[in-house]
């Protein structure tokens, strides 16, 4: 049963594309096992990162002696420590996000990038985690790099029901205190709601030294807005319906969208998170594929 359910969310083909594909950090993280991405704290393995002078209490094994035959001074060898990365999957699963059909369904398609860096992430050996939210935080898998932890994704998703509005920015504030520092937390989302509200939770994030990145999905239909002839629209998180002539509203439409999208780039930008623009109309795996290789392309840059 679980392999069935896992079917809906993983697709070979895809999964082929993206199997010599890795995520790496981007700053330095912080672990609790050995691994395979450098740390900011400084040890006495793996890789050489310089010198610190003497303080009484040092291992003497590890000072420098030609160093000290040059400068008559003591000082210490450190070495980078690598650690395990840890990376937390947030899924905006409220009403709004039930929006389109089929594999084009902005939940559904979230879902299937969430389970798929799943798959990736616990395949380098490293930990990642799950919380689903709409109101509330209705899901939570803690951090796991066990291979199980992919199904108890599919499982815990493919209950959930986009019946409710949206309060991410609670919800990440309830989130950020079950989480370490210096983290990847990548949160997927159709980002409709108020982001003045959204702003000081996300802060919070990058306070904690996290690395944050924003999925912004969103419908091609919500993109273009190209919709002809008469239209009933059907309110979603507590909108009413409206039937009006899709071409009479057209242009305010994008002219709104625009004004939003513009906001959550500034947003993104004075608080240094990356924005990732998600539109349904592709494939998961070709959005996938474009954001790991770009990921790669920059390289790994300190925050």
């Amino acid at each position: 049963m679980s392999h069935s359910i896992l079917s809906r969310y993983l697709d070979p083909q895809t999964l082929g594309r993206l199997a010599q594909r890795s995520l790496e950090p981007r700053g330095l993280v912080l672990g609790m096992l050995a691994g395979s991405h450098k740390s900011p704290l400084a040890g006495f393995a793996v890789e050489f990162a310089g010198h610190r002078e003497y303080a009484p209490g040092d291992d003497l094994r590890h000072l420098d002696w030609r160093v000290y035959h040059r400068r008559e001074k003591f000082f210490i060898k450190q070495y980078e420590m690598e650690t395990n990365l840890t990376c937390h999957l947030v899924l905006d699963f409220s009403e709004s996000m039930r929006y389109g059909e089929g594999d084009e369904q902005k939940m559904l398609y979230a879902a299937r990038m969430a389970v798929i860096l799943a798959k990736l992430i616990t395949a380098q050996s490293d930990q990642v985690s799950l919380a689903a939210l709409d109101e509330y935080v209705a899901g939570f898998l803690p951090p796991s790099s066990s291979p199980a932890q992919v199904i108890r994704f599919a499982e815990e998703i493919d209950r959930l029901e986009p019946r409710r509005g949206t309060k991410l920015d609670e919800c990440l504030g309830q989130l950020v205190g079950r989480w370490g520092r210096r983290e990847i937390v990548m949160i997927f989302s159709d980002f409709l709601t108020d982001l003045d509200a959204l702003e000081p939770a996300l802060q919070r994030l990058r306070y904690q030294k996290h690395e944050v990145v924003l999925f912004h999905v969103l419908h091609h239909d919500e993109l273009t807005f190209h919709f002809d002839g008469q239209v009933r629209f059907r309110g979603l998180e507590g909108l009413e319906e409206l039937t009006t002539q899709p071409e009479e509203l057209r242009a305010l439409y994008l002219q709104a969208l625009g004004a939003h999208v513009a906001r959550l780039d500034d947003l993104c930008r004075r608080n240094r998170i990356e924005r990732v623009a998600v539109d349904t109309s592709l494939t998961v795996g070709d959005c996938l594929l474009d954001y790991l290789n770009q990921r790669h392309r920059l390289g790994t840059s300190r925050f």
